[in-house]
């Protein structure tokens, strides 16, 4: 190993990778070190004009991007992304999925329309979009799929037990893919943040975000920047042979 081989471990170029939920917070950040890393990066989000915006900060940064409007609950929403990635990009060798819902209500208190709701988001479209893209993702080299979960799927999670079950059941489709996509060449594994800056945990009272910073070892929250390294270790060769992992990025959350 040298220091040009050890470069060319995390080097994405010529790759094309999906980020879903690339818009903000943790995705937009990976969307930014992927570009950096050399791959062409397609952003989805519900929003148009902040898929615009994100995709001509993309290529502001000198990378090929393109943002589409998604919503992860609207299964022909999928096939329209997966669509327009092969149209622009010609293949997809990376998929991110990060888009989630957070919607919470205390057990006891679940309504039929929000379990719905929380599962198409969080659990049904991420899979469904994995098959989606399966037969590009099979064409692929260099196969990579990316489930961002959560530290919350492997603790007591009262009150968001709607989302926590969702990245439970992420944690399980991850390792099954892993087993049933081996002979295709394509790697899966989770990624599972603990508390970072982003909207989600900004909506929460100042005194919860506090309970949140002390909770792990390193008693803070993460800047979403400090997802870009395990998700780019992830979707890199630097992980040829790493597949149905979760890789915990929370600084000693889960661990405490």
């Amino acid at each position: 190993m040298d220091a040009e081989r050890l470069r060319s471990l995390f080097d994405l170029t010529g790759r094309v990778a999906v980020v879903t939920g690339g818009t903000r917070g943790i995705g937009r950040a990976i969307a930014e070190g992927f570009v950096a890393a050399g791959a062409s990066v397609v952003v989805a989000s519900r929003k148009p004009e902040a898929c615009a915006e994100t995709e001509a900060h993309l290529k502001a940064m000198g990378g090929s991007a393109l943002g589409v409007p998604t919503h992860l609950g609207d299964l022909d929403s999928l096939d329209a992304l997966v669509t327009r990635t092969t149209d622009t990009f010609g293949g997809i060798d990376v998929l991110v999925n990060n888009a989630a819902n957070a919607l919470a209500l205390p057990l006891g208190s679940l309504t039929p329309e929000a379990f719905a709701k929380s599962q198409d988001v969080n659990v049904r479209g991420p899979v469904f979009l994995v098959q989606r893209a399966l037969e590009h993702l099979t064409a692929s080299p260099h196969a990579s799929v990316i489930n961002v979960v959560s530290a919350g799927a492997f603790m007591f999670s009262p009150y968001v037990s709607m989302y926590a079950a969702g990245k439970a059941a992420m944690v399980a489709y991850t390792r099954s893919m892993a087993a049933e996509f081996a002979p295709r060449g394509i790697r899966v594994n989770a990624l599972a943040p603990g508390s970072v800056d982003t909207d989600m945990v900004r909506n929460n009272p100042p005194e919860f975000q506090e309970h949140m910073a002390q909770a792990s070892l390193q008693k803070r929250i993460a800047d979403p920047d400090e997802m870009v390294g395990p998700a780019l270790f992830l979707a890199s060769e630097a992980a040829s042979f790493v597949t149905g992992q979760v890789l915990h990025a929370d600084g000693g959350l889960v661990t405490r």
